[in-house]
């Protein structure tokens, strides 16, 4: 059976791809349905706002009616750190980055938790940081978001010295 989640995305995808648009996700908390739509280049509030009132009247238009009971319908960005759930979404970012928090029973012989590489990802699982793990090993994963440029070869310039004051008798 499928919960709100899985029902809502089925019925909002063909609206959100009309917009030029990609359904990432879709979140269900009791009280809140969270929509998460992206685009190649970012997606921007314009956008946003345009589809906002579209997706809602899909919802509101189902029958039966997909998310029963009142609910705020939230439609936004992934944001810069994303949650990764889908091979789609883990092949979409190798090269980058990424926070891993394992199962109990993955982490068993390593770390719960680690940050590396994605190297690569298949339809069965993905390598990180060396290892190569099922999807089901993953209780969560995150894209990184790095600030600033990287780091120059050769560690930059050296540091400033400070200069001692003197002391006057």
């Amino acid at each position: 059976m499928s919960g709100p989640a899985e029902v809502a995305a089925a019925l909002l995808r063909a609206h959100v791809e009309a917009a030029g648009c990609e359904l990432y996700d879709v979140v269900w908390a009791p009280g809140l349905l969270r929509v998460l739509v992206d685009r190649e280049g970012g997606i921007d509030l314009g956008t946003l706002t345009l589809l906002s009132p579209v997706l809602s009247a899909a919802l509101d238009a189902a029958e039966p009616d997909p998310v029963p009971g009142r609910y705020t319908l939230e439609v936004s960005s992934p944001g810069l750190e994303r949650q990764l759930k889908t091979p789609a979404h883990y092949r979409r970012f190798v090269g980058t980055p990424i926070n891993v928090k394992l199962t109990a029973a993955a982490a068993a012989e390593g770390d719960r938790r680690f940050r590396a590489t994605l190297e690569e990802a298949d339809d069965e699982g993905f390598s990180a940081g060396g290892r190569r793990l099922s999807y089901g090993d993953v209780e969560l994963a995150m894209t990184v978001f790095e600030w600033g440029p990287a780091p120059k070869p050769g560690g930059g310039r050296p540091p400033k010295t400070s200069k001692k004051a003197k002391v006057q008798p």
